[in-house]
C-alpha cells in the first residue's frame, strides 16, 4: 500500500486518536493482569488456607498462559482479522476475571488466571491494528503511547490492589472485580473504535506447531518460575530443562516441514528481529528486577535490619513504584519522537544508557527515599524508550502479514526475561539472610543481596546497549522514518528473506 492509498483508507484524525486511546486502554488492562495479584498473594494464601508453593501458581499460571496463547492468537489475528480476535480475547479475559472474583477455590482461581493470561495477546494484536490503520507519519508515536501503557498499567495495578485490600479484613475478590470493570470498558472501546481488518492472510492454523511451541514454552518457564521452590539442581528442574531442549528441536523441525507454519523460522535468522528479541529478553529482566527488588527493599523493617523503609504494600506501590510507571508513560511519547528523529536503534541504545545510569545509582545509594524514587524514575525513562523502539524495529523488519506473530514473539521474550528475573532475584534474596533475628521475625535478606540484584539489572541494560549498537548495526537496523514516508515493507527490500 502506497502512502497515498494508506492516507485515503485510514480513519479520520479523530478516529485515529480514539483508536490509539482504546488500544492503549486495552494494553494497560492486560499489563494490570500480570501484577494485580502480586500484593495480595499473602491474602489469597490465608483466605484459601493453602501453601506458599500452591499460591505461587496464581502468578505462574498466567505467565504460562500468556506464553502459550500470545503467538497463537497473534498469528490467528493476522489470518482471520484483528478486531474479532481482540473481541474474543477480551471476552475470555472478562469470563476469567468473573470466575476469579466469585470463586473460593484455588483450583478455579488458577483456571481464571489462565483465562486472564490469554489476554496478553492483546498487545501484539494492538500493534498490528496500529500498523494497518494509523498514518505512517503518526505510527511510531502511536506505538510508543500504547507500549508506554504497559509499564503504567503494572504500577497502577499495584496501587489499585493496595487500596482495595487495605484494612483489617481485606477481600482479594474486589481486585478481580476491578479487572472485570476495566476489561468491559476496553471491550466496549474495541467494539466501537477498532475497524474491521482490511487485510487477512487466511490459510490454515498450524495446530501442530502451536502445540509444540506451547509445550516448549511450558517446559522452559515452569522450571524457571518454580526452580526456587523445587531446587535448581533437583531432578524435576533439570529434567524439564532437558526436555525443553528436545522439544525445541521438535518444534523447529515441525515448523520447517509444515507448509503454512505458525512461525516462519527465517524470522529468527533475520538479524533485526533476532537481536530485538534479545533486547526484549534483557529489558524484561531489568524491568522486573527493579519492580521486585524495590518492592522488597522498601518493605524491609529498618528497625530490625538497619536498612529498608518499613513501608506497607500500599506505600511501596504509591510512593516508590508509581513514579517509575508515570515517567514510563510520559517518556514513551518522547521515545516515539526520538524513533522518528534518530531511529529506533539509537533510541533503544539511549534508553539503555539511562537504564545503566539508573541502576548504578540504585546500586550505589538505596538508603534514602529520594535515591530510590529518583533512580526509579530514570529507569522508568529507560523502559519507556525500550518499549517505544522495539515495536518500531519489529514492524520495520517484517512484512505486514507477520506483524502479529512477530510482536507476539517479542512479547514472549520480555515475559521470559521477567520470569528469569523473578527466579534470579528471589533466589538471590533467599540465599543470604540476616542471622539471629528476633523470634517471630521471618527470614530477611542481607542488604548486599539487593545491591547484587540491582547490579545484575544494570548489567542487563549494558547488554541492551551492546545489542543496539553492535547487534543492530547500521547495515541491518531500520532507519529513522521521515515524517511523510511510508513505513518500510521489508518484503520489497533486501530483507525479503523474512
Amino acid at each position: 500500500m502506497t502512502h497515498a492509498q494508506h492516507a485515503a483508507a485510514a480513519p479520520s484524525r479523530t478516529g485515529q486518536t480514539s483508536l490509539v486511546l482504546v488500544l492503549g486502554l486495552a494494553a494497560m488492562v492486560v499489563s494490570m493482569m500480570q501484577t494485580l495479584v502480586v500484593p495480595i498473594l499473602g491474602t489469597i494464601q490465608s483466605d484459601l488456607h493453602t501453601s506458599t508453593a500452591n499460591v505461587s501458581w496464581v502468578t505462574t499460571a498466567t505467565l504460562l498462559s500468556a506464553a502459550v496463547f500470545t503467538p497463537l492468537l497473534g498469528r490467528f489475528g493476522d489470518m482471520h482479522g484483528k478486531k474479532p480476535t481482540l473481541v474474543g480475547v477480551l471476552l475470555v479475559m472478562i469470563a476469567g476475571s468473573v470466575l476469579a472474583a466469585t470463586t473460593t477455590s484455588l483450583t478455579w482461581l488458577i483456571v481464571g488466571r489462565v483465562m486472564q493470561g490469554a489476554a496478553t495477546a492483546i498487545f501484539p494484536l494492538a500493534l498490528s491494528v496500529l500498523r494497518e490503520e494509523i498514518k505512517p507519519e503518526k505510527l511510531h508515536g502511536a506505538m510508543a503511547l500504547v507500549s508506554g501503557t504497559l509499564a503504567f498499567g503494572s504500577g497502577l495495578a499495584l496501587v489499585g490492589a493496595g487500596l482495595l485490600t487495605q484494612g483489617s479484613h481485606p477481600d482479594y475478590h474486589r481486585v478481580f472485580w476491578l479487572a472485570v470493570v476495566l476489561a468491559v470498558l476496553a471491550l466496549v472501546g474495541v467494539i466501537r473504535a477498532v475497524p474491521a481488518s482490511r487485510t487477512k492472510t487466511g490459510g490454515r492454523t498450524d495446530w501442530l506447531g502451536a502445540l509444540a511451541l506451547a509445550l516448549l514454552l511450558t517446559l522452559v518457564l515452569l522450571p524457571i518460575s518454580q526452580g526456587h521452590e523445587w531446587g535448581w539442581t533437583s531432578v524435576r528442574t533439570l529434567g524439564l530443562f532437558a526436555a525443553a531442549i528436545v522439544m525445541a528441536a521438535v518444534w523447529v523441525l515441525t515448523e520447517l516441514k509444515v507448509r503454512e507454519p505458525m512461525v516462519d523460522m527465517k524470522m529468527f535468522t533475520h538479524r533485526p528481529v533476532l537481536f530485538t528479541n534479545l533486547a526484549g529478553l534483557l529489558l524484561g529482566f531489568a524491568m522486573f528486577a527493579q519492580f521486585i527488588g524495590v518492592s522488597y527493599l522498601v518493605q524491609v523493617p529498618d528497625a530490625v535490619t538497619g536498612y529498608g523503609f518499613s513501608a506497607s504494600v500500599l506505600r511501596a506501590s504509591v510512593e516508590y513504584l508509581l513514579p517509575t510507571t508515570i515517567v514510563s508513560l510520559i517518556g514513551a511519547q518522547f521515545g516515539g519522537v526520538l524513533v522518528r528523529r534518530i531511529g529506533a536503534r539509537f533510541t533503544l541504545a539511549a534508553g539503555a544508557c539511562f537504564g545503566v545510569i539508573g541502576f548504578t545509582w540504585l546500586t550505589a545509594a538505596h538508603d534514602t527515599t529520594g535515591s530510590v524514587i529518583g533512580a526509579g524514575m530514570v529507569i522508568g525513562l529507560a523502559i519507556s524508550f525500550g518499549y517505544a523502539s522495539m515495536p518500531a524495529l519489529i514492524v520495520a523488519s517484517v512484512p505486514a502479514h507477520q506483524t502479529g506473530i512477530a510482536n507476539g514473539i517479542n512479547s514472549i521474550s520480555r515475559s521470559v526475561g521477567s520470569a528469569v528475573a523473578s527466579a534470579v532475584i528471589t533466589s538471590l534474596l533467599a540465599s543470604k539472610t540476616i542471622p539471629n533475628l528476633p523470634a517471630g521475625v521471618p527470614a530477611l535478606p542481607e542488604e548486599s543481596q539487593f545491591t547484587l540484584s540491582f547490579a545484575l539489572a544494570g548489567a542487563a541494560f549494558v547488554g541492551v546497549v551492546i545489542v543496539a549498537l553492535v547487534g543492530l548495526n547500521a547495515r541491518h537496523a531500520p532507519r529513522a522514518v521521515p515524517a511523510a514516508a511510508q513505513v518500510p515493507e521489508p518484503e520489497v527490500r533486501e530483507t525479503a528473506s523474512v
